[in-house]
């Protein structure tokens, strides 16, 4: 079997498993309630949806043109920014109070993403009575 044949069915497939997890993150962000639930599509998306686009990309442009590294640096940078984002994203939410807050910890414990210094205290008291 020619390696073209090979690369093309592999495209194929990589647009096909990228269209269906762009697909249903998008159903996903319609369908789910709140804010928390809804955060949970687009960051699938955003890495394995996209992360499959992108590697059909790298395949075709590796066998029919000789090259694919503006899609390795696309795809590194997508897969270190679409957690982080998501994480900071589900913070503001925990923050704002529009979720279910975590868990009470035993004795003086705290979460970390709501330990906040002495200094930086009131603004978040005035960021929050606004809302």
């Amino acid at each position: 079997m020619n390696i073209e044949i090979i690369a093309l069915y592999a495209v194929a497939f990589c647009l096909i498993v990228g269209a269906v997890f762009t697909l249903v993150g998008a159903i996903g962000l319609l369908k789910f309630n709140d804010s928390m639930t809804r955060l949970h599509a687009p960051t699938k998306v955003g890495t394995v949806g996209v992360g499959a686009l992108l590697l059909a990309s790298i395949i075709y442009n590796s066998v029919f043109s000789g090259g694919a590294e503006q899609e390795l640096l696309i795809m590194g940078f997508l897969f270190v920014t679409a957690p982080i984002s998501g994480n900071f994203i589900a913070k503001v939410n925990m923050h704002v109070r529009s979720c279910v807050t975590p868990p009470e910890l035993p004795e003086d414990e705290q979460w970390a993403t709501f330990s906040v210094p002495a200094s930086d205290a009131d603004i978040l008291e005035t960021s929050t009575d606004k809302s």
